[in-house]
């Protein structure tokens, strides 16, 4: 009778599984910065992995409306995304997208945009593909690290500057689109609590560019998604990927990306990060974290909570705990991932 019940709630679990993997690319070139990088072939390969294997690839607008209205979506749902604006998405990547009749969102900063720079898309070729069924959303004005205050800026001063931007960009967008979204990816994928509580408030979704997928239960503030350029374009390990699942993540404590808001000084350095999870359909005998290319065993502190931390001092600039674990019920793995941002030895910010 157990085992009855048991697989009952695990049936249960899975068909109330809500998840979708978003996709980020920057550029699709053979010519361009290789880091952030995806080539014509590499491209062309990834958009027919997701036909060969029936994917429904979904606006992300979309996707992100039906999850807040506890709506059911298809399974294998994935949304695609690029950031900047990049020339080569019109001319290398939409032929492709068409190709497939897959819609697609592309984020912008709106001065960099009007700056007319040389491989970055215009205004008319923006408005042209919003006619085509592009969805147009919010990168910030400048590409700045939003996350920053200026040495001589208050907190009220950075709220008011970045609440400036946001709307200066979201303003643009529909002048010559007729969209808004009010969809914002965090340039650099940077973001700290208080960029994301003056995001929430000001009625934007934010994403991030920390791995893993999303269901009904995620941060709104902090979306994840898969980067699937440069190092991460090989199709082996993006069909994993494809297949992840959201780790039910229910509560996370001292889970402020910007180390240098932390008190200590040991957490600046080594975040003890803990995870509240509903593990009913988690293998947690096989939960592994990641942190800076080395497996770290979780510290169970009782059947739901885990805690996790680095061995060793995170270095300046960008850096993750990215945690998986075999679902009970599915194929594929459940994926969690943290992000943290750090300043050098000296409190000056790194270099992008």
């Amino acid at each position: 009778m157990w085992r009855i019940l048991t697989s009952f709630i695990l049936f249960t679990w899975a068909l109330n599984a809500n998840a979708a993997v978003i996709l980020q690319y920057h550029h699709v070139s053979d010519t361009t910065p290789a880091s952030t990088s995806i080539s014509v072939e590499s491209f062309r390969i990834h958009m027919n992995y997701l036909t060969n294997n029936n994917y429904n690839v979904i606006k992300l607008s979309d996707i992100l409306g039906q999850i807040k209205h506890g709506n059911k979506l298809p399974p294998k749902t994935v949304a695609i995304t690029f950031d900047d604006g990049y020339l080569n998405v019109l001319t290398n990547a939409d032929p492709i997208l068409k190709q497939h009749s897959f819609p697609y969102t592309l984020f912008i900063s709106a001065n960099e945009i009007s700056k007319q720079h040389a491989g970055m898309l215009s205004w008319q070729q923006i408005e042209g593909l919003a006619q085509s069924g592009v969805d147009i959303a919010n990168h910030s004005s400048d590409h700045l690290h939003l996350n920053r205050k200026f040495s001589d800026e208050s907190i009220k001063q950075w709220q008011t500057r970045i609440t400036q931007d946001l709307a200066n960009t979201e303003q643009q967008i529909l002048e010559h689109t007729q969209q808004s979204h009010k969809m914002l990816a965090y340039p650099y994928g940077e973001y700290n609590t208080q960029l994301q509580q003056l995001v929430t408030k000001l009625g934007y979704i934010g994403i991030g560019q920390h791995s893993g997928a999303l269901w009904e239960k995620s941060d709104f503030s902090a979306i994840p998604r898969f980067p699937a350029s440069g190092r991460f374009s090989n199709i082996e390990t993006l069909a994993i990927k494809l297949q992840s699942l959201a780790m039910p993540v229910t509560q996370l404590v001292n889970a402020n990306s910007q180390l240098d808001q932390h008190a200590t000084t040991s957490v600046k350095k080594r975040p003890v990060l803990t995870v509240t999870l509903d593990p009913a359909d988690v293998d947690t005998r096989q939960l592994y974290c990641y942190i800076l290319g080395q497996r770290v065993e979780p510290k169970w502190l009782d059947k739901t909570r885990f805690s996790i931390s680095s061995p060793t001092d995170l270095p300046a600039g960008r850096s993750r705990y990215n945690c998986t674990a075999p679902s009970l019920s599915q194929s594929g793995y459940y994926w969690f991932s943290q992000p943290w941002i750090n300043r050098n030895a000296d409190g000056t910010w790194y270099q992008q």
